[in-house]
C-alpha cells in the first residue's frame, strides 16, 4: 500500500490542467496555421491496423509538437496492458448506483491510462442501451434504462477527463446486438431515438466528452459512420458536440459520403488485412477535386487538436508503454465496485453467515480457471469464475480473487471447514455437501463480441438459461441440502424460475461481474462484513419472452417504441421475477414526507445550444425531497429512486427513473434525499416541431426502493 502522502503525490501528479472549449478551439485555430495538407490528412487518419503501438494511432505532426496519438481499449481498462488493473464491467458500476464510486472508477482507469501514455482511452458505453435481453455486449454499458446510463456516462467522462485522458462515448447509436452487427440497419422513429438511445449521448456531451464512436450498423439505411442526420443534425447541430466523431475499428465505408457527413477521423486507417482505405490519399484527394471542401477538412483537424488541448495533453504527457506497472492503489475501487454492485435477490434469514461449521462450495465457477485466468484471449470463455464478457471491451487480470480461496482464508479464520466440488457434474454434489450446514453453488453466463464464439454463442447469448447445467446443477444441492445459497454471476438477466422452485433455496446472490476482486467483494457480503447495498440495472423476467425483444436476424425496426425493460413490464402490465431497482439488504429503510417544490411551464426548449443541447434543459426546475431512515439494526445504504409519471396526453410509459441518490445510513438514522429535477427530466420530443417540449397537466413523482416499490408519491401541476 502506498503511504496517504505517497498516494496524494500520485493523485496529484496525474491531475490535469484542463480548459474549456473556446479555449482549446483557441489553440486549436492557432496550430492549425502552422500545418502543412499532408499533416491535416495524417492527424485524421488512423496508421493502419497492427502498425503501431495502440489499437488505433495517427502519425505525429512535429510543427506543432502534436504527438503520434495512441488510441486504446477500453471501457474498464487497458487491453493488451502489462500491470494494469481490471476494472469491474459497467453494469457492475451501474449497480452500484453510487455517483462518487463511478466517477472514481472512471478517474482510477484514465490514471493508469495516462501512466501508458495512452492519449483516448475508449470508453464508457452508452450503446448498447440493452433493449435486448441477450445482447452480446449490454455488459460494457450501465444498463437498461437511458438516465441510468447517461449519470454513469457523465461522471465516467468527468472522472477520466479530469486526469487528462480523452474519453470516447461509444457505441453511437443503435448498436443493440452482435449477429449481423456490421450489415443490419436500425430503423427507429425520431421520439423513440432521442427518449431513450440518444438521451445518455446527450449526458456524454453535456461532460465535455472529447471524442464519439460511431457504430457498424446503419441507422435508417444509412451507415451510422456517413449519416448526415446522426453525425451532423442531432450530434453536432442539436447537442452541441465540439469534439470528434471517429469510426469504430473498420466501420467506415466511403471517402466523401462520410467526410460531409460528419465523420472526423477513421480508425484504424485500414481493414484488419490492409484493404479498405477510405481516408489518407484518398481524402487528400477528394479536397483536391472539391468533393469535400478545404473547411471540412480544417472542421476534423481543428476538432482533434481542440480534444487534445482540452484536457491539457499538450503538456507534459507521458511517452506510450503500455507494459508500464500503472496498478496504484486502484484496486480499492475494484473491491469497492464489486461487492457494491452485488445484488441481493432473496434471503430467508441464511445470510449473513454466522460462522458455520462446515460449508459446501459446488460448482465450476468457484474457483479460477484452471488454465490461468488470462489464457483465454480476450476473456473468450467461460471457465472457472467469471469477472467479465469477452472482446475488446476486456483487460488482462493483474490477479484474481476466486470465490473458493476468499472463502477458504474467512473459513480458516472462522475455524469453518470447507468441502469443494469445483465441477458442473451433479453426480459428486452428493458427497460434497453431505454434513455442510450451508452449500453455496455457483452459476454463471456469459456474453461477448462477435468476433468470438463461446460454447455457441457468437457474441450475443442464444438463451437466458444459466450455462454449464446451472439448473440441474442448483437442483442437485438443493436435493442434498437443507440450507442452499445460489450466487450468480452473469452479464445479464438469467431466468431463476427452476432455481426459485427449490424450497432448499434459501438466498439468492447476484454477484454479477466483479472483475478480479471477485471473492474478496463476495465474502464480504456473505459474511455481513458489509450490507448488500446494489440494485439491479434491468429487468429479471419470469420468461424470456416476456421482454418483448429479441436478437433480429435481420434488421430490426424497434417496434417496441419507448417500452424497453421495465418500461414494457408496466405498460403491459406483466409480473417481473425482480424488477428494475430491486435489491434487498440487511436492514430495512422507511420513507417519509415527501416535498415536491417547482413552478416550470409548459411548451418547448428555448436558449442557446451548450454541449449536450439547448441550455435551458439543463436548468434545475423541480426539487423533489424526501426522509429516509435505516430502522434496522445494522449500517446499510440504500439507493432512493425517483420515477415521474407524465400526464396522459404526453403518451409516455407509466413511469420512467428521473433520479437517484444512494446514501449510507447507521441503525436509527435519518437523512433528506433530494432530488434535482431538470427541464429535460420532464420534457418529450414533438416529433413535429423537432424540439424538447414541457406537456401541460399533472406530473406525478414517486420515490421508492425499485421501480415497483414505490414509498412516497407527489404531484406537479404545470400549466
Amino acid at each position: 500500500m502506498l503511504s496517504p502522502i505517497l498516494a496524494l503525490l500520485f493523485t496529484t501528479a496525474t491531475a490535469a490542467v484542463t480548459i474549456d472549449w473556446d479555449a482549446a478551439y483557441e489553440k486549436a485555430n492557432a496550430s492549425l496555421s502552422k500545418l502543412s495538407q499532408n499533416d491535416k490528412i495524417n492527424i485524421v487518419t488512423g496508421v493502419g491496423w497492427n502498425k503501431g503501438p495502440c489499437v488505433g494511432n495517427t502519425a505525429a505532426a512535429s510543427s506543432i509538437s502534436y504527438p503520434q496519438l495512441c488510441l486504446q481499449d477500453g471501457p474498464l481498462g487497458i487491453r493488451f496492458g502489462g500491470s494494469v488493473n481490471a476494472f469491474v464491467p459497467g453494469i457492475q458500476a451501474a449497480s452500484t448506483w453510487d455517483r462518487a464510486l463511478i466517477r472514481e472508477r472512471g478517474q482510477f482507469m484514465a490514471e493508469e491510462a495516462k501512466g501508458c501514455g495512452i492519449h483516448v482511452l475508449l470508453g464508457p458505453v452508452a450503446g448498447p442501451l440493452g433493449k435486448i435481453p441477450t445482447g452480446g455486449r449490454n455488459w460494457e454499458g450501465f444498463g437498461a434504462d437511458p438516465y441510468l446510463q447517461g449519470i454513469a456516462m457523465a461522471e465516467t467522462i468527468e472522472g477520466m477527463q479530469s486526469v487528462g485522458v480523452q474519453a470516447d462515448a461509444k457505441h453511437y447509436v443503435l448498436n443493440e446486438q452482435e449477429l449481423n452487427r456490421e450489415t443490419m440497419s436500425s430503423n427507429i422513429d425520431d421520439r423513440t431515438l432521442h427518449e431513450l438511445y440518444l438521451w445518455p449521448f446527450a449526458d456524454a456531451v453535456h461532460a465535455n466528452v472529447a471524442s464519439v464512436m460511431c457504430s457498424y450498423n446503419k441507422i435508417n439505411g444509412t451507415w451510422a459512420c456517413e449519416s448526415p442526420y446522426v453525425l451532423d443534425t442531432l450530434l453536432k447541430q442539436e447537442l452541441g458536440f465540439r469534439g470528434y466523431v471517429m469510426t469504430d475499428w473498420n466501420a467506415q465505408h466511403s471517402t466523401e459520403p462520410a467526410a460531409n457527413s460528419g465523420l472526423d477521423m477513421t480508425m484504424p486507417g485500414s481493414d484488419f488485412n490492409g484493404g479498405s482505405i477510405y481516408w489518407g490519399s484518398k481524402l487528400s484527394q477528394a479536397v483536391s477535386s472539391g468533393k469535400v471542401e478545404q473547411s471540412r477538412l480544417d472542421d476534423m483537424v481543428r476538432r482533434v487538436l481542440a480534444a487534445w488541448y482540452l484536457v491539457g495533453q499538450d503538456s507534459s504527457y507521458p511517452s506510450i508503454n503500455l507494459k508500464a506497472n500503472v496498478q496504484g492503489t486502484h484496486k480499492t475501487n475494484i473491491r469497492a465496485t464489486a461487492r457494491d454492485g452485488i445484488v441481493l435477490l432473496k434471503n430467508e434469514g441464511i445470510l449473513p453467515l454466522q460462522k458455520p461449521s462446515k460449508l459446501a462450495l459446488v460448482g465450476s465457477a468457484a474457483v479460477v480457471n484452471p488454465q490461468g485466468m488470462n489464457s483465454c484471449t480476450d476473456q473468450g470463455c467461460n471457465t472457472g469464475a467469471l469477472g467479465m464478457g469477452w472482446g475488446s471491451g476486456t483487460a488482462p487480470y493483474s490477479y484474481f480473487s476466486a470465490p473458493a480461496d476468499a472463502i477458504k482464508t474467512r473459513a480458516q479464520a472462522d475455524g469453518t471447514q470447507i468441502s469443494l466440488s469445483a465441477s458442473d457434474s451433479t453426480s459428486s454434489v452428493a458427497s460434497a455437501v453431505n454434513g455442510a450446514d450451508v452449500a453455496i453453488v455457483f452459476i454463471t453466463s456469459d456474453s461477448g463480441e462477435g468476433y468470438i464464439t463461446v460454447e455457441n454463442h457468437a457474441g450475443d447469448r442464444n438463451n437466458l438459461d444459466p450455462w454449464h447445467n446451472g439448473n440441474d446443477l442448483a437442483k442437485a444441492v438443493a436435493a442434498a441440502s437443507d440450507n442452499v445459497i445460489v450466487v450468480v454471476h452473469s452479464v445479464g438477466p438469467v431466468i431463476l424460475e427452476t432455481i426459485l422452485a427449490q424450497p432448499n433455496v434459501k438466498a439468492i446472490v447476484w454477484a454479477g461481474l466483479p472483475s478480479q476482486e471477485n471473492g474478496n467483494a463476495l465474502v464480504d457480503i456473505l459474511y455481513g462484513d458489509t450490507s448488500p447495498s446494489g440494485k439491479l440495472p434491468y429487468t429479471i423476467a419470469k420468461s424470456a419472452t416476456d421482454y418483448g425483444t429479441s436478437v433480429s436476424s435481420g434488421n430490426d425496426d424497434y417496434r417496441e417504441g419507448l417500452y424497453v425493460d421495465y418500461r414494457h413490464f408496466d405498460q403491459a402490465d406483466i409480473e417481473p421475477r425482480y424488477e428494475f431497482g430491486y435489491g434487498l439488504s440487511y436492514t430495512n429503510f422507511t420513507y417519509a414526507d415527501i416535498f415536491v417544490d417547482g413552478r416550470p411551464t409548459s411548451g418547448p426548449a428555448t436558449g442557446d445550444i451548450i454541449p449536450g443541447g439547448r441550455a435551458d434543459l439543463w436548468e434545475k426546475v423541480v426539487t423533489v425531497t424526501v426522509t429516509i431512515t435505516n430502522t434496522g439494526t445494522v449500517q446499510g445504504a440504500e439507493v432512493a429512486q425517483l420515477y415521474l409519471s407524465y400526464p396522459e396526453s404526453a403518451k409516455t410509459p407509466p413511469k420512467q427513473l428521473r433520479g437517484f441518490e444512494k446514501l449510507s445510513l447507521e441503525p436509527g438514522a435519518s437523512d433528506v434525499v433530494a432530488f434535482d429535477v431538470k427541464r429535460r427530466d420532464i420534457s418529450i420530443w414533438d416529433t413535429a416541431a423537432k424540439e424538447w417540449v414541457v406537456p401541460a397537466g399533472t406530473f406525478n413523482f414517486t420515490v421508492g426502493a425499485s421501480s415497483r416499490d414505490i414509498r412516497q408519491s407527489g404531484t406537479l401541476e404545470v400549466a
